[in-house]
């Protein structure tokens, strides 16, 4: 009998929060502001080895921001963090003014974003905050799949200057790109499987469920390339284009409202480049509810078999 592959399982918040105290002696500018949360957010991690710069401002992300954006208009690289619901929308009148209109050097560490936050409940499922960040102007948008890609975002984030918003998970999720080869840039993207029949264009979590959805649909005889796109704005409109002539179809996946985020994305750009058949899967213009992470990715399509079953059916 085979053995068991063995997948390391790191919720990409755990990486927020490890990156920012690997990367503070190497940018000493960098600072760290939460919202009454740095347990759940892990920026806890950074406040235990730097107290002096890390700021609690309580649950008052709107003024959180503010202080963010005086710290990085005095020179500091500041991350503003809290719950995707409460960093996107509850402060998004003052991420717009305060840090988009003066194009501030601020970066949003949004964790708990999406249905994964489970028992939670819908009030904190946060299947907007992709479509909120796009509508900004000069906001990069990233959505990491797993620890190694978290980790590489946060670097870039800082390396960035301008503001950038980070989207984390709460719930651990294997790690897919701990390869040799392996390198990011923001407004890249990843052909992470080669395919003819149709493209999945996948972020976040979604990722992982698109490669499981592959290898269900090559049974099948269907040959499924798989993109990954991290960084959701800017989009790597050249990579999508060029798998979509290869394919004629593409599928888009993500943990997210299919109203303004991925899937609109894939399609402004294809609409103006090369218009395609496009088939969005994720939050279908509904709430989310409570229930564990595993069930309400599983009923809402999200997992492996959902994409797979969609898919096959986008394709006959």
């Amino acid at each position: 009998m085979a053995e068991e592959k063995i997948v390391k399982k790191i919720a990409t918040r755990e990486s927020y929060g490890n990156s920012l105290k690997e990367l503070a002696e190497e940018f000493p500018n960098l600072v760290v502001l939460d919202a009454d949360l740095a347990a759940a957010t892990k920026t806890g991690i950074f406040k235990k080895a730097y107290p002096d710069r890390h700021i609690d401002c309580g649950i008052a992300e709107a003024n959180m921001v503010g202080i963010a954006a005086g710290l990085a208009a005095s020179g500091k690289i500041p991350f503003v963090s809290s719950f995707a619901m409460f960093a996107a929308g509850r402060a998004f009148e003052q991420v717009r003014n305060s840090v988009g209109y003066p194009h501030l050097n601020v970066k949003i560490g949004a964790t708990h974003a999406g249905i994964s936050v489970g028992e939670d409940g819908a009030t904190h499922q946060c299947n907007e905050d992709i479509a909120l960040m796009r509508t900004i102007p000069g906001m990069v948008v990233m959505c990491p799949s797993d620890d190694v890609e978290a980790r590489a975002a946060v670097r870039a984030a800082i390396e960035h200057e301008g503001p950038v918003y980070i989207r984390f998970g709460r719930a651990a999720v294997p790690v897919i790109n701990d390869t040799p080869d392996y390198h990011f840039e923001i407004g890249k993207g990843t052909v992470v499987k080669e395919g003819t029949d149709v493209t999945i264009v996948a972020t976040g979590i979604c990722v992982d469920a698109a490669l499981g959805a592959a290898e269900l649909l090559a049974a099948d005889g269907i040959n499924a390339e798989v993109v990954n796109i991290c960084t959701i704005k800017p989009l790597d409109e050249e990579l999508i284009v060029a798998s979509a002539k290869k394919t004629g179809k593409v599928v888009t996946v993500e943990e997210h409202s299919i109203i303004g985020g991925l899937g609109s994305a894939v399609c402004d750009a294809l609409c103006k480049n090369y218009p395609t058949p496009v088939c969005k899967i994720g939050m279908q213009d509904v709430f989310g509810e409570s229930g564990s992470a595993a069930a309400l990715i599983e009923k809402y399509g999200l997992d492996a078999k959902g994409v797979y079953k969609t898919v096959k059916e986008f394709c006959k």
